[in-house]
């Protein structure tokens, strides 16, 4: 990934909330039948490791789990909000009218190596803890429980756990840093007025250049 520093995010808090606020991930695998491509909800656990461990599973009838060994090299990408930007949202346009278009986002790579987690137990243990997580929110929240045992236990057999110990995140934080302060400003207040609220208070809260 190209990478200019000014819009290197290596915090590791801020690169952690963002998988954890988007945790829909992009794993990129490199197995027999050459690259792949799948998207995944994953779990982070930073109590393991240097730099933590990533939790999914996938369908068993998915081929991913069986063109991988453990060991492998993976990629894993998550991105938040993006959005396009008008050179007209920046102040200074149009004072030089020497800007142009661009596109704002936030990502991060997690680089690590796959191992197959083909075991109930893991599975099981896994899928309950995602359902803990994402059903908070819901005024009566779902859980394993409310559907019958031999139904959840089908469920499980059906699917493959994957963990990925995490060797290092790479963050790219592309929020106009290299522009004036009042263009980044403005530009993120337009984003903010036409709903684009998380990329637009991201680019506001944002520094310039270090």
């Amino acid at each position: 990934m190209y990478l200019p520093s000014h819009f290197e995010e290596r915090r590791p808090e801020a690169l952690h909330d963002l998988i954890a606020r988007h945790p829909l991930g992009m794993l990129v695998t490199h197995g027999s039948g050459g690259l792949d491509a799948n998207h995944v909800p994953f779990e982070l656990d930073t109590g393991v490791g240097p730099h933590g461990v990533l939790r999914a599973h996938v369908a068993r009838d998915n081929p991913l789990w069986q063109s991988v060994a453990d060991g492998d090299e993976v990629l894993v990408v998550f991105r938040a909000a993006q959005a396009y930007v008008s050179p007209n949202w920046y102040p200074s346009k149009h004072e030089a009218h020497k800007l142009v278009p661009t596109w704002n986002y936030r990502v991060v790579h997690a680089h690590g190596t796959i191992t197959v987690r083909n075991d109930e137990r893991y599975v099981r243990g896994l899928v309950a803890r995602l359902t803990r997580q994402h059903e908070a929110g819901q005024p009566r929240p779902w859980k394993m429980g409310d559907a019958p045992s031999d139904y959840i236990d089908a469920m499980l057999k059906s699917i493959v756990g994957l963990e990925i110990a995490v060797a290092r995140l790479v963050g790219k934080f592309k929020l106009s840093q290299n522009r004036e302060t009042r263009d980044r400003v403005s530009a993120a207040q337009v984003l903010i007025d036409q709903g684009d609220t998380e990329l637009g208070e991201a680019m506001r809260a944002a520094g310039p250049p270090a």
